[in-house]
């Protein structure tokens, strides 16, 4: 009886504790996260859906396909350029016109998405509104956080855009299985949602004054964090591109199979973000950048080596739970946020150095996309994830070198 009866007190402390946490939370915190859950939602469409979108209605080459990363990522080489143009406009206005831009491109994909050159300029708007809003949103969450604990609060901003994906995911699994469903319907509720998010982001206050932000920064005290966004560009083709690309290609899986997959990793990634941002706080970001590059050294050469190893059956598997272990793998990007956090001369420095970083990562994601796509047909491609692979080993001895030198602010 004593055990039933602490049970019920438990949770009603735990519920008083949440309440609590809640009436004391910075101004604008959960609009912000309802503005941020909404983008992800479309986010997860555009995820688990393009690669079999691009393969099901225009039939193209893994060469065609790097080449599309062009047009794609070329709008993350400009947001420093457009966020600067953009200056006179707080962060949080950045944020909506970011959502305006990918409700805009989703649902001009959603209205064009049999016709290639205009399906093209549409996923040229809409990964436009995604770049604006990724240094955006961490300049945000920063400014939203308390002292000491900025990778506690990117971890919870993880947490609630990886739950808001699962809502993506699941349109596209059950979407793409459903008689009479196309792939144009499925875009058009991703722009709805991208849509609504832009009241949200209108009803937020002003956190940071608009003439605090910079045009364009460009420090030599920022040099490790550029390079580790340069290194990054390459790292994250292989999730965003080449490794769903083995499993459409390779493997011939489907849409809502990615999809499965995608929303497996968000599970898993609503514990391991919470989890990764404490830990950031704790044990530093030198150690979890470097654990992160000799994981991804691993999971590079199981995308590309698995198939040879285990057989078609087996090596499906093993992919399967690369494809997972990528996705989670990506939520390390915090550390490198808080690295620049630590090390920022002034809050006025992190929203236009961010924005440096994109820009810099941009470089290599939008070329080198184009020379896997060739080395892939050229010679197979394994020797895609062999490139990947060195990347991830000098990424090493980068990430060896990041040095804070004090906690978070």
């Amino acid at each position: 009886m004593p055990a039933v009866s602490e049970e019920p007190s438990t949770f009603f402390r735990l519920s008083q504790q949440t309440r609590r946490r809640l009436r004391h939370a910075p101004p604008g915190l959960l609009l912000f996260f309802a503005a941020f859950a909404l983008m992800s939602i479309s986010q997860g469409v555009q995820d688990s859906m393009y690669n079999n979108y691009l393969n099901d209605t225009f039939h193209i080459s893994a060469e065609t396909r790097g080449q599309l990363e062009f047009p794609r990522e070329l709008p993350g080489l400009l947001v420093v350029g457009m966020t600067g143009a953009l200056a006179s406009i707080s962060d949080v206005g950045l944020g909506a016109v970011a959502a305006a831009l990918v409700a805009l491109g989703m649902a001009a994909v959603g209205t064009w998405n049999r016709r290639w050159w205009p399906m093209v300029a549409s996923t040229f708007l809409w990964s436009s509104g995604a770049h604006i809003l990724q240094p955006v949103g961490d300049a945000v969450s920063l400014d939203l956080a308390t002292t000491g604990r900025a990778g506690r609060r990117l971890g919870q901003v993880g947490m609630v855009t990886t739950f808001a994906s699962l809502g993506g995911y699941a349109l596209v699994w059950v979407g793409t299985r459903l008689p009479g469903t196309h792939y144009a319907g499925i875009f058009w509720i991703g722009a709805v949602s991208s849509a609504v998010a832009i009241i949200f982001w209108q009803l937020m206050p002003r956190l940071r004054h608009k003439e605090d932000r910079l045009r364009f920064l460009l420090k030599r005290r920022y040099r490790l964090f550029y390079a580790l966004q340069f290194l990054f560009g390459a790292r994250k083709q292989v999730f965003i591109t080449f490794g769903p690309w083995v499993l459409v290609k390779i493997f011939g899986q489907k849409a809502f199979v990615l999809a499965q997959l995608q929303a497996l990793g968000a599970v898993l990634s609503l514990f391991f973000k919470p989890f990764l941002g404490h830990l950031i706080d704790r044990v530093g970001e030198r150690v979890i950048l470097v654990t992160d590059a000799v994981l991804l050294m691993l999971v590079t050469l199981g995308y590309g080596f698995a198939e040879r190893l285990l057989g078609h059956e087996g090596g499906l598997w093993l992919v399967f739970a690369c494809f997972v272990a990528d996705q989670l793998l990506f939520g390390v990007s915090m550390a490198r946020t808080t690295y620049l956090y630590k090390i920022a001369e002034s809050p006025e420095d992190i929203t236009p150095t961010l924005s440096m970083g994109v820009s810099m990562n941009h470089l290599v994601s939008m070329t080198l996309p184009t020379l896997g796509g060739y080395a892939w047909e050229r010679w197979g491609y394994e020797w895609v994830f062999m490139g990947a692979a060195m990347v991830a080993v000098l990424t090493i001895f980068v990430a060896a070198r990041v040095r804070t030198g004090r906690p978070a602010r």
